[in-house]
């Protein structure tokens, strides 16, 4: 088997929803990609998000997971940081 890709949608949020501009993302990540790995892939490209790295809760098809959990083509993964009232 071909060391295929995935392709997950990535629902943004407050600090994420801003520093992208954008409310969602299509990305492609290798198989076997955990969910702590988008997080680190868009800290990555916008690096003002890092203070968010250790608090960020994930989700995968709306139900809170592990930060190892592995993503599956097609999933719909959440990222959620702190949000302040208000």
């Amino acid at each position: 088997m071909s060391n295929s890709a995935i392709t997950v949608t990535v629902k943004l949020f407050a600090a994420y929803h801003e520093a992208y501009g954008v409310s969602e993302l299509v990305l492609e990540f290798p198989n076997s990609t955990s969910v702590k790995a988008v997080c680190d892939r868009l800290i990555t490209e916008h690096p003002e998000l890092s203070k968010w790295r250790d608090l960020t809760r994930f989700g995968i098809n709306l139900i809170f997971v592990e930060p190892d959990t592995l993503l599956q083509n097609g999933d719909e993964v959440v990222l959620i940081p702190p949000v302040s009232g208000g």
